[in-house]
């Protein structure tokens, strides 16, 4: 009865879709730029078993958002990506005013990292792949792939050429892991991946490999990272003590 009970309770939170806000002030906003929006999705493993039930309300809760961003950390699409035709347009609703920005989680590779650049391209995410680059006048955004393509990215050399610490500067990056080499070089690293465990009690175990294991933290050397709990599940849709979450960072002036 007690499994049971578990088992029905995690198929009821798996749904649960929570909205957590994040309030970080700074002085490195541009002038007539008062406050600035972003929306973090991660990990909805859209595919097989995940698609349009899943998709639709994570669109509907970024949309009452009205974030002047949006950001994917990676584990968008998931196996068998035969199965999303029609999400792309799903995805295309959203239109915030500074973009749609992603990068490459493990899953990309293991689904096919061609087939899952198309998706995100073809959904309206421009994918930075060891790359930074300005958005406006505004901020500068880098992401780096996931090491999962065989090579561990180099934050400081992507952050390097850009980091001139006159814009607020923010990181993505699919594992929460940090680059001693990369702190002071970035304000805001935002990472996904750990689930924290998707179902208790795993979440002591995967702290033993991610010891940022999820919410907000600051670093050692500068900088904050933030990681996602995650936007959907891996596997079956269920989840004990690790509700989903959109993530909404509201960085203003101090």
């Amino acid at each position: 009865l007690a499994t049971s009970a578990v088992g029905i309770y995690g198929l009821f939170e798996a749904t649960d879709l929570r909205v957590e806000t994040v309030r970080l002030t700074t002085e490195k906003l541009p002038a007539g730029v008062d406050r600035l929006r972003i929306a973090q999705v991660s990990d909805l493993h859209l595919g097989l078993l995940h698609r349009e039930e899943a998709l639709a309300p994570v669109i509907s809760a970024v949309r009452e958002l009205e974030p002047d961003l949006l950001v994917a950390t990676g584990d968008i699409v998931d196996a068998q990506m035969d199965h999303l035709d029609g999400l792309t347009a799903l995805w295309q609703r959203l239109e915030p005013p500074l973009g749609k920005f992603a990068v490459t989680g493990n899953h990309e590779y293991y689904a096919g990292l061609a087939q899952g650049l198309d998706f995100l391209a073809r959904s309206g995410f421009a994918v930075l792949r060891n790359e930074a680059v300005p958005v406006g006048d505004t901020l500068v955004i880098a992401g780096v792939d996931d090491p999962a393509g065989s090579r561990t990215p180099d934050d400081a050399a992507v952050l390097g050429p850009a980091a001139t610490g006159a814009l607020f500067t923010v990181l993505l990056k699919h594992r929460p892991w940090v680059s001693e080499a990369a702190t002071g070089l970035f304000d805001l690293q935002l990472s996904g991946h750990t689930h924290r465990g998707q179902i208790f009690p795993f979440h002591l175990f995967v702290r033993r490999a991610y010891p940022y294991l999820e919410g907000l933290h600051t670093l050692p050397g500068g900088g904050r990272l933030y990681v996602s709990r995650g936007t959907g599940t891996w596997g079956p849709p269920m989840r004990v003590l690790a509700p989903p979450e959109v993530t909404l960072f509201e960085i203003a002036r101090p």
